[in-house]
């Protein structure tokens, strides 16, 4: 199968399932259904993944504070779920750091690293709280957040080891990385 065609069919399975890691089906609790939602839907997944892209793109020191930067803010969003603060539209919120997240990886240094771990948090704060939106009232929401994280961080891992292979021995990954980014988040904000 030729790389276009490859990477037109992961668009398309990221934009034909849009937010399927909150279809609210069956209760969510513990470490394991936390380490598993992430990859539930590609609303996640792709931004996980684009954030160590972003981040290895940036370079220095921002490979390990974008994703760090992330994965404290996305505590932050569960724990604002948690304390029944309400986000609105925080499904919105999500397809669009997967729409901008996209964008971001095509011009990576349009933003210093400060401001870049910044626009990730607020991806992140997001994405925090409706991880733990899906969770139920008798839930463990710290073995449940322990998982989410875990899984988060080693997405961003993956993101970091694509990113650099997009910038050295495949130069074509990091731009096909990004516009299947594009059209999944706008395929998720048609469909939200």
């Amino acid at each position: 199968m030729k790389i276009k065609a490859i990477a037109l069919l992961i668009s398309l399975a990221g934009v034909s399932a849009p937010a399927l890691a909150h279809t609210g089906t069956g209760a969510i609790h513990g470490l394991m259904d936390g380490l598993l939602h992430p990859m539930l839907g590609p609303d996640h997944w792709l931004v996980m993944l684009a954030i160590g892209a972003w981040a290895a793109l940036q370079g220095g020191r921002a490979v390990w504070l974008l994703p760090l930067s992330f994965l404290t803010a996305m505590s932050a969003g569960a724990g604002l779920y948690s304390a029944g603060i309400s986000i609105a539209s925080a499904e919105t919120w999500v397809a669009v750091s997967v729409l901008l997240v996209g964008l971001l990886l095509r011009a990576p240094a349009l933003l210093p690293p400060a401001a870049a771990m910044g626009l990730a948090a607020v991806f992140a704060v997001g994405h925090g709280y409706v991880h733990a939106a899906e969770l139920t009232g008798a839930s463990n929401l710290p073995a449940y957040a322990a998982g989410f994280l875990l899984t988060t961080a080693g997405l961003h891992g993956l993101g970091i080891v694509l990113g650099r292979l997009g910038q050295t021995r495949f130069k074509w990954l990091n731009v096909a990385f990004s516009g299947v980014c594009v059209l999944a988040g706008a395929g998720l904000l048609a469909a939200g």
